[in-house]
């Protein structure tokens, strides 16, 4: 029996405690293609893989495009402003005609949520969400506990504090509900407006001010306001928000001694994180990036079903 076996990735808390550690396992095992001479093996030859955002993205698209090509898959990539939706075509017909085309997996990320979930009932490719509305970023939860656990060794039993506009993101509630699933204390912070009434039920405890949520905290993850997502004023202005909830040394200094700082990006220096910390050893936001490649790998190789 597989432990992994489903179809489609559309978030964490649809994946069960082994399952989670079955995709770390497998990027692991990935991420030594990426230190490689030549970066490639031939594990989805064949295979197609089209990549659909609806959102700008840097870190995601490009790092699920290295990805498959790493595994030797052909890769298309469309955005919505060149796609035929600027004419009025639905989600669902751009989606069942690029079925039609028959690729092995779609990669989306979309405003709405839910919107990976509705393709997946439609079409027979291989849905993977790339991050849809305020609702999950799974592979962004996934990369964030492979670092954790190369810095940490383990998750179960950490004291996880992410700090910022926990409201609007997709993120946050992906690694909150990764991070408790693997037994992990997770405390969020930040203005009483950008957090969800629902923050008890999903796991996590909120504290206020900031220093508590930082005291004693293993990890620290820091979250940008997405100000791209805000219909109304929910602080006074983004120089009080660096002053009253920024992360810098001397916040840090609160957490324990070996603390790790991650960030998901893009970061927006000189807001959520001082520029002093940007070179600190125990900052690992370029190491979550490089293990986005790997956890992207895993993700593909098993979603297509591959047995090599």
């Amino acid at each position: 029996m597989r432990i992994f076996s489903k179809h489609h990735l559309l978030g964490i808390e649809e994946l069960s405690q082994k399952e989670i550690e079955f995709i770390l396992h497998t990027a692991e095992a990935m991420k030594e293609i990426s230190f490689r001479d030549i970066k490639k093996v031939p594990t989805l030859r064949g295979k197609t893989i089209i990549t659909f955002f609806y959102e700008p993205s840097t870190r995601t698209r490009t790092s699920f495009e290295i990805a498959a090509k790493r595994l030797s898959a052909d890769t298309i990539n469309i955005s919505a402003s060149t796609s035929s939706l600027v004419k009025g075509e639905s989600l669902l017909d751009t989606a069942k005609n690029l079925q039609a085309m028959q690729p092995d997996v779609l990669i989306i990320r979309h405003p709405q949520a839910g919107a990976p979930h509705f393709l997946a009932k439609h079409i027979d490719a291989a849905v993977i969400n790339a991050g849809d509305g305020m609702h999950e970023h799974p592979t962004q939860a996934l990369l964030d506990a492979m670092s954790i656990i190369e810095k940490k060794g383990k998750i179960k039993g950490l004291n996880i504090a992410i700090i910022g506009d926990i409201a609007h993101s997709r993120v946050a509630r992906s690694d909150i509900l990764l991070f408790t699933k693997l037994g992990a204390k997770v405390t969020v912070s930040g203005p009483l407006t950008l957090i969800p009434p629902y923050i008890e039920a999903t796991g996590a405890n909120y504290c206020f001010p900031i220093e508590s949520a930082l005291e004693n905290a293993d990890v620290v993850i820091a979250l940008r306001v997405q100000q791209e997502r805000l219909k109304q004023t929910y602080f006074p202005d983004i120089r009080e928000y660096a002053i009253r909830f920024g992360l810098n040394k001397k916040r840090l200094s609160l957490t324990k001694k070996d603390a790790i700082v991650m960030h998901p990006g893009p970061v927006n220096w000189g807001v959520e994180l001082d520029p002093e910390i940007m070179d600190m050893p125990q900052t690992i936001i370029l190491d979550q990036v490089t293990n986005g490649v790997a956890v992207r790998m895993a993700i593909l190789y098993l979603v297509t079903g591959e047995k090599h």
